[in-house]
């Protein structure tokens, strides 16, 4: 049972009438005004069997339901012992009170907490405390919001599920270095290290308007998978096999312009742009740019039009030594 107390007297009982605090206010000396609020006038509250113990100076802070009791505005009913019984849950009525003593009060961190004291402030109208409850969801809301949160795929599934009911672009970055059966080229642990660094960057610079997704079951080594309203609409494969003397090597490239660049270009399915007349028309130039210094650039499989393309750039393949005679043309395979 909570209490406020400023007098040593005896607390008077609260009566079965609602305008009981009114007339006992009166009769301490203070008609309307000044006089009924002294803090020596006590009320009994019995919250769903969470017994508290305040005066009519606490309850009348704000113009609420608690104040339009004392007032006689709001009818209430009361026990055999004198206590106003309010047809509540009386775990966070202490908060509510301490609101209405302090002005202030620490809010649970909790966020269904949080919104069972906002539902309580709503019911008894303390419109103080209303908006405490909202600001501090807000400021949550903004906090967890500045999360990075890049989801692992566990299953072919899964991956489909999340690509299909995602509203944002999707870039998913496919990685599985052990999915290998050659020796790896002098530089490409470093490039694969660099392209997952790169996804990193790329996360936090676009946190919120693109979701990224990593997979580490997949088939390739090293791959850039761009999806927009549900397809695909680009790729780029960072491996290759280079076929050195007597034995196979696997090359990890970093076209870290190429990236950026698709990454840029599946912005304009955000929001549901790319359906859009200016949204074909962008991915149409997009997909005329030349591929970069040592890639190769295949069309799949259309879907109707020039705009359900994918474009996939994959790094040119070829010979490391030149194991042909003098005079002969290098051939570089595919």
């Amino acid at each position: 049972m909570s209490a406020e107390a400023s007098g040593g007297s005896e607390p008077p009982a609260v009566s079965a009438s609602a305008g009981v605090c009114a007339r006992e206010e009166k009769a301490g000396g203070g008609g309307g005004g000044g006089g009924g609020l002294a803090s020596s006038k006590y009320v009994k509250l019995n919250v769903g069997g969470s017994l508290h113990y305040t005066t009519v100076h606490t309850l009348r802070k704000e113009d609420s339901m608690l104040s339009s009791i004392c007032d006689g505005h709001t009818e209430v009913t009361t026990d055999s012992e004198g206590w106003v019984v309010l047809d509540r849950c009386g775990r966070h009525f202490g908060l509510v009170l301490n609101f209405l003593r302090d002005g202030t009060v620490p809010l649970p961190e909790a966020t269904r907490e949080l919104e069972e004291v906002l539902k309580e402030a709503q019911f008894y109208r303390v419109q103080g405390l209303v908006q405490h409850c909202l600001s501090t969801q807000q400021k949550r809301k903004c906090v967890y919001e500045g999360v990075c949160r890049i989801p692992m795929i566990t299953s072919a599934k899964e991956e489909q599920m999340m690509i299909a009911t995602c509203r944002k672009p999707v870039v998913k970055l496919q990685n599985n270095r052990g999915n290998n059966k050659y020796s790896y080229t002098s530089n490409s642990d470093d490039n694969l290290l660099k392209n997952i660094e790169l996804f990193d960057k790329l996360g936090l610079r676009f946190n919120g308007r693109v979701l990224f997704m990593k997979d580490v079951l997949g088939d390739e080594i090293c791959c850039w998978s761009f999806y927009g309203e549900g397809r695909k609409i680009a790729e780029v494969c960072c491996t290759s096999i280079v076929y050195a003397t007597e034995k196979k090597q696997t090359k990890v490239e970093f076209p870290e312009a190429r990236i950026f660049e698709e990454t840029l270009n599946i912005l304009i399915y955000e929001n549901g742009r790319g359906s859009g007349p200016g949204g074909v028309a962008l991915l149409e130039s997009g997909m005329s740019s030349s591929p970069g210094t040592g890639q190769s650039e295949e069309e799949g499989a259309t879907g109707g039009g020039g705009d359900r393309r994918v474009r996939r750039i994959h790094v040119r393949r070829h010979i490391m030594h030149d194991e042909r005679g003098h005079g002969q043309q290098t051939v570089y395979k595919d």
